[in-house]
């Protein structure tokens, strides 16, 4: 039986120079839940983050302002002050391996090279937590990767990127039921494009 969801982790970068930055695609979906929630993220020091609680779900969010490869250190102070299981955390996050307007929904395996999934990692021990991955795509040559997610998508990029939250945002109410299988069923299926 899976654990009832506790805490959603959005990751990004602090500060203005980066909210509009494809990195940040975590934070961007926490935020839009939290309008969604009418929950208000008010900076808690000893987490290292903005915090925000949903009423009356039980369900906390958090977007660490550690800067993303120290994701953990926000991650780690939180879930051992609230006694959070791995598996009651999912982390949000931009993926490169995925293509705009793609969504993964996945508990566990491998971090991608994800500085920030890295770090939390190493914070909480182990990988055995969910993520969402929001897909940003990829520049194309690897040495290119670290510009690329420090800089805002192209317009026809957004749209995808933001046609992929609202159907993350349509897959919550599932996420915090707890039917994953039918969540990620839903965040996964793109809408068919009417043929031209």
């Amino acid at each position: 039986m899976q654990p009832p969801l506790r805490l959603v982790v959005g990751l990004g970068n602090p500060g203005g120079d980066y909210s509009e930055t494809r990195h940040n695609a975590g934070f961007w979906f926490c935020e839009r839940l939290a309008l969604d929630l009418d929950a208000h993220f008010a900076v808690e020091s000893r987490f290292h983050g903005r915090v925000a609680q949903a009423r009356g779900a039980g369900i906390w969010l958090l977007l660490p302002q550690t800067f993303m490869n120290r994701s953990g250190q926000s991650v780690g102070a939180f879930v051992r002050f609230h006694r959070i299981q791995p598996e009651e955390i999912l982390v949000v996050h931009d993926e490169l391996d995925i293509s705009p307007g793609e969504l993964r929904l996945k508990f566990g395996g491998g971090l991608g090279g994800h500085n920030g999934l890295k770090d939390i990692t190493a914070h909480l021990g182990t990988q055995d937590y969910w993520r969402l991955r929001i897909g940003i795509g990829h520049p194309g040559d690897r040495n290119e990767v670290a510009n690329y997610v420090l800089k805002p998508p192209r317009r026809e990029e957004q749209e995808e990127i933001d046609a992929a939250l609202d159907r993350a945002l349509l897959a919550w109410p599932l996420v915090a039921s707890g039917d994953w299988n039918a969540a990620i069923k839903q965040a996964h299926t793109r809408p068919k494009k009417p043929a031209a």
